[in-house]
């Protein structure tokens, strides 16, 4: 791995924890020093994510974590409903016995209400149980899409797991989804995930409403913003 991989690898992961907040100003200096790597490979590395939308280029003055929107929020989880839909639907038909025996293997995994660690083993484990379902279609290009929006939904799902205990809900939800692929339902997974993703979107919502609420928090200032339309959150 070259140092620039590397550099990408390390920024690429604090950005989806949080570790690195949306809207916070990214040192290049700093992050040099920080993970004992050069300038170069840290430039490069930050151009690599300002492609892929992780962070944005500031003309004379660098680069900042890209914000979070309400707008943004709303094409993400439209993206993904047409996306996990449409691969349950595929997955209940297509994927072999064994394929569907292992994500119901894998959907018994929860978190601590509190515990940030537990937050980011959970959403480790989340974005690979629905990255599994996409994977028994048979369909890479759906992997790489899921895969890459699931990314940008982790950060934002990190700032939300905090708003209350939902982790007997999240369990539920991925126990009945798995059931349903296993019984070949394509209707009844389908209907599951799709309502899994709105409440998701829902609690993710209520989370940046309160955050707007409470007067921006530190590292959380400009990175909550109101639609392209000048109105709050939609609803979606």
């Amino acid at each position: 791995m070259s140092l620039s991989d590397e550099a990408y690898k390390v920024i690429r992961r604090e950005i989806i924890t949080c570790e690195l907040r949306p809207g916070q100003q990214i040192a290049q200096p700093q992050l040099s020093e920080k993970y004992g790597i050069g300038t170069m490979p840290i430039r490069e590395a930050l151009q690599r994510l300002a492609q892929e939308g992780f962070v944005e280029a500031i003309p004379r003055f660098g680069y900042t974590v890209t914000h979070i929107t309400f707008s943004a929020v709303h094409d993400l989880y439209q993206l993904r409903s047409i996306i996990e839909c449409a691969a349950v639907r595929l997955a209940a038909v297509q994927a072999t016995k064994a394929q569907l025996e292992k994500i119901a293997a894998s959907a018994d995994f929860d978190y601590v209400f509190g515990n940030r660690d537990s937050y980011t083993e959970f959403l480790s484990r989340n974005a690979a149980f629905h990255r599994s379902i996409a994977a028994a279609t048979g369909n890479q290009r759906m992997v790489d899409i899921l895969s890459q929006l699931l990314d940008e939904l982790t950060r934002i799902f990190h700032l939300g797991l905090d708003l209350r205990d939902s982790a007997e809900e999240m369990h539920d939800e991925h126990t009945a989804l798995a059931q349903a692929l296993l019984a070949r339902d394509p209707d009844r997974a389908e209907r599951i995930v799709n309502s899994q993703i709105t409440r998701s979107q829902q609690r993710v919502v209520a989370a940046l409403t309160q955050t707007v609420g409470e007067g921006h928090p530190r590292g959380l200032q400009e990175s909550v913003q109101i639609n392209d339309f000048g109105q709050g959150p939609s609803g979606h």
